[in-house]
């Protein structure tokens, strides 16, 4: 069931046509202030994965009537396709159709060419991580107060055996003079560090 690129453009635009009411523009999302054929005009310019996407999970707001609109096969099989589903007969748990890599991939192309907001719901939206980022700030383990960040051992103890050096450096002179009066065949408190 693929399409080329030419049948899949064939197929939105008829479906963008066939969908929408062309007598007065959509309401609600600033995607859907635009006239029917300004996304006509759209759906040319769109890239082919872009594209193929879109004629598969058509959002409902571009629709005549989106309370009710008229749902692909797609759309039937699987409601949203960037969410994992369980099948109503077996209830067994599906993958999502995209990962998130292509989710991400999907996102950036709707970014780029202004249609992000004709998009389903993803945890790869700029504008939903940014919301988030927002939300939890950096919430980092160990950056409270009072708390250590784990580290490797040689970056836990670093302070503590800098300061002995540190101490060491201090009383060298004095240890030094120690080690002249006694001598070398006598001296048995080499320094350990």
């Amino acid at each position: 069931m693929r399409c080329s690129a030419k049948q899949t453009h064939a197929h939105l635009w008829s479906f963008l046509h066939d969908s929408l009411d062309c007598s007065n523009p959509l309401p609600m999302t600033p995607a859907a202030l635009k006239t029917p054929s300004s996304y006509i005009e759209l759906a040319k310019k769109l890239p082919p994965p872009l594209l193929r996407f879109l004629s598969r999970w058509p959002p409902a707001s571009i629709h005549a009537n989106p309370d009710k609109p008229s749902l692909t096969w797609y759309q039937q099989q699987r409601p949203d396709p960037f969410r994992p589903f369980k099948h109503p007969t077996t209830g067994c748990w599906h993958d999502a159709v995209y990962s998130r890599r292509k989710q991400a991939d999907l996102m950036r192309l709707a970014q780029k060419h202004g249609v992000a907001e004709l998009m389903p719901v993803s945890q790869k939206d700029p504008e939903r991580r940014l919301a988030k980022r927002v939300e939890f700030g950096l919430r980092v383990k160990g950056t409270g107060v009072g708390q250590k960040v784990k580290g490797h051992a040689h970056e836990r103890t670093m302070i503590a055996r800098h300061e002995e050096r540190r101490k060491a450096m201090l009383a060298m002179p004095k240890l030094i003079r120690k080690f002249k009066k006694v001598g070398k065949r006598r001296w048995t408190k080499f320094p350990r560090l």
